[in-house]
């Protein structure tokens, strides 16, 4: 408990943008979100006033860290499992706990589980050698999907894999260098989605309206919120598939549950789930300015046992694109934002703080509006303007 203000003290371990905007969540509550960072050109250390640094794999800068803290949160999956349960033992308070975490680090534990848990997933299997993969992909049919079963993120760890003889050099490769993998019948895809959910340790939760995500080389570029063209009865089964995960997995926090939108055998919508993340998440960056109640206010919301709060819309339609790094050279930043407010006045902008290198996510925008396509375009402009110069799509 901070002495000073009277209110808990949240640790977060991480230093990226999901701590720096969740601080900022917290600042509204009196808070001021004490973080573990690897530099100070993190993009939480360059804000908050409560920052700390050291490595996350050290148990003993995790055990500092966490002196003081009514409960301790992440803002990335790469704590290991066991420094997380030992600190449990030790006393401290962690959300997620270690239990459900390993399944949002481990996508073998977490299909293990879906499975036992009867979710939908696609096919899939453990491959321990290559004759597995290529086993796999005989009987589901080629291409399939081969994933590192921990440690992948933004199209990292992820290989499409097209026959017999790539799949045996491939998995031979990354089995002799010590990857754990899994394999994953490539689905028929009609759309990704993502539903997010949050829960308290007193079993509260609170669901958020499901939004398309768009991809680009394996790197989420877009968020519609909500989906469009979702019928109602698929949205609620998305919702309740969530909180029923984030029930049966110990969730508290926020839940993140990627889908693939596919066809079933009647040719009808329903989907199947992709990935899980326990924290704070890219597709739910849009509820900042899009919903009652931020993803990261709710998160904190959560780790500290307080009622969830309103997750309605505060738009018909909400558009959050991703802004890349683009070449180096050409307009500042601050020119770029000055062209950008002059065009698109509505425009919300989040920069991360981080170096500029061509495709990394160095922040996003947001629009609210009536229209799709109207919103669409204009979120789409605003990005260009800040990754590029220019507004203008060259045809």
């Amino acid at each position: 408990m901070d002495s000073r203000t009277g209110l808990p003290v949240v640790g977060m371990v991480g230093g990226g943008q999901l701590a720096r905007m969740t601080h900022q969540s917290a600042i509204a509550l009196g808070q001021s979100l004490r973080v573990l960072a690897l530099a100070p050109d993190d993009g939480a250390a360059l804000v908050a006033a409560d920052v700390q640094y050291g490595d996350h794999t050290d148990l003993a800068a995790l055990r500092t860290f966490a002196k003081g803290c009514d409960v301790v949160t992440f803002d990335h999956e790469h704590v290991p499992n066991e420094h997380i349960r030992t600190l449990a033992a030790e006393g401290v308070k962690l959300f997620p706990p270690a239990e459900a975490l390993r399944y949002a680090q481990d996508k073998r534990a977490m299909r293990e589980r879906l499975t036992e848990l009867g979710a939908p997933n696609p096919a899939w299997r453990p491959v321990g050698e290559p004759a597995d993969l290529v086993g796999f992909g005989d009987e589901v049919g080629w291409p399939v999907v081969l994933k590192a079963a921990s440690g992948g993120y933004d199209g990292r760890g992820v290989w499409l894999v097209d026959g017999p003889a790539q799949a045996a050099e491939l998995a031979g490769t990354l089995l002799a260098g010590g990857t754990r993998l899994i394999v994953e019948e490539r689905v028929p895809l009609r759309r990704e989605l993502a539903v997010q959910v949050a829960r308290s340790p007193f079993g509260q939760v609170a669901a958020y309206p499901v939004v398309e995500t768009v991809q680009r080389d394996g790197i989420c570029v877009e968020v519609l919120a909500p989906a469009p063209d979702l019928p109602e009865e698929l949205a609620v089964a998305a919702q309740q598939l969530a909180i029923d995960l984030a029930t049966a997995l110990g969730v508290v926090g926020l839940l993140a549950v990627e889908l693939f939108e596919v066809a079933d055998p009647a040719g009808r919508p329903a989907i199947m789930v992709n990935e899980l993340a326990m924290r704070p998440h890219n597709s739910g960056h849009w509820t900042i300015e899009g919903a009652r109640t931020s993803q990261f206010e709710q998160h904190l919301r959560a780790v500290l046992d307080y009622p969830m709060g309103d997750t309605a819309l505060t738009a018909p339609v909400v558009v959050m694109a991703n802004v890349l790094g683009g070449e180096p050279g050409g307009m500042s930043i601050d020119e770029r934002l000055h062209h950008l407010f002059a065009a698109e006045p509505g425009a919300k902008v989040h920069l991360y703080g981080k170096q500029v290198r061509p495709g990394r996510k160095i922040g996003h925008v947001t629009l609210l509006g009536d229209d799709l396509d109207e919103v669409r375009a204009r979120a789409a402009r605003a990005a260009r303007w800040l990754r590029e110069g220019r507004g203008e799509r060259e045809e």
